[in-house]
């Protein structure tokens, strides 16, 4: 079955610091910074750029995620992956949650800090 494979350059960053939260009239409101909208936007087109197939993916998917940070600080590397998904719809996949399978690896490369994303179809 053939995979696909995007690079999104940049450092990777944590959800925690692109979106914020206030309650309006008892509600919970979320929403993501102009800083969120920025690197989503980033990576959107890095995506469009790389994407070779007509349209978006259908159906299952398997995904494994390379994380390259460019220090060792300690991370919780599950903070780090909505950002990309939400880039990827409509152009890699149609939605995220056709992403059946995750496999996150944390890497370092002081240089070219980065995010590859390695995905495959499975239905």
């Amino acid at each position: 079955m053939k995979s696909y494979y995007i690079i999104l350059s940049g450092k990777p960053v944590s959800t925690n610091n692109l979106y914020r939260h206030h309650y309006r009239g008892g509600r919970l409101v979320v929403y993501m910074t102009k800083e969120g909208k920025r690197i989503k936007d980033n990576y959107y087109w890095q995506a469009k750029k790389q994407w070779q197939e007509e349209k978006p993916l259908k159906g299952g998917l398997e995904v494994e995620v390379l994380l390259y940070f460019g220090d060792k600080r300690e991370r919780d590397i599950d903070n780090y992956n909505k950002i990309w998904q939400d880039a990827l719809e409509g152009v890699v996949f149609e939605n995220d949650k056709q992403i059946e399978k995750m496999t996150i690896i944390k890497k370092y490369d002081a240089k070219n800090p980065r995010i590859e994303v390695f995905i495959k179809k499975i239905k």
